[in-house]
């Protein structure tokens, strides 16, 4: 008998307006993470892989890709969010705050901001959230709003 698959991740009905996520663990950012982030997505701004570049311009080293702390923090809420699937819909109002480092940590909070029925989708609803990534510290370091289509669970 092959085994039974279980999905991951939330139901549109386990979202409740103003929850809030803490999510796991966090992750610490090295200079290697940024080099690699930044060649592969041709991201050749000096301040990103330069450390003398970087401390003309006042850094003590190179600074992290921003983008890579965006995907972090993006990735860090995956599992509480949207592991179960459904389009992604959209960011909004995303706003970077203060500069990362290498040997950084970065942790990340989400909470539902608006939950809808859309007319064309009864099989799914649509989840806003606002999330927000800290370094350590509790210093903030961006926040933005996503939205996602998320299965409800009479479609199972």
């Amino acid at each position: 008998m092959p085994p039974i698959k279980k999905l991951k991740g939330r139901y549109y009905e386990e979202f409740v307006l103003r929850q809030s996520f803490e999510h796991h663990w966090g992750r610490t950012l090295n200079a290697g993470d940024n080099s690699l982030f930044t060649a592969l997505t041709l991201h050749y701004n000096p301040l990103y892989m330069n450390a003398e570049y970087a401390r003309s311009l006042g850094h003590p080293d190179i600074v992290v890709n921003p983008y890579l702390v965006f995907d972090t923090v993006f990735g860090l809420s995956v599992e509480d969010l949207s592991e179960k699937g459904g389009a992604f819909l959209s960011i909004e109002d995303l706003v970077f705050y203060t500069t990362v480092y290498p040997g950084d940590t970065i942790t990340a909070r989400s909470t539902v901001t608006a939950l809808r029925q859309p007319a064309s989708r009864p099989t799914h609803g649509i989840v806003t959230w606002h999330s927000e990534g800290f370094k350590q510290g509790g210093v903030k370091v961006l926040d933005y709003k996503r939205a996602n289509l998320v299965l409800r669970r009479e479609a199972v």
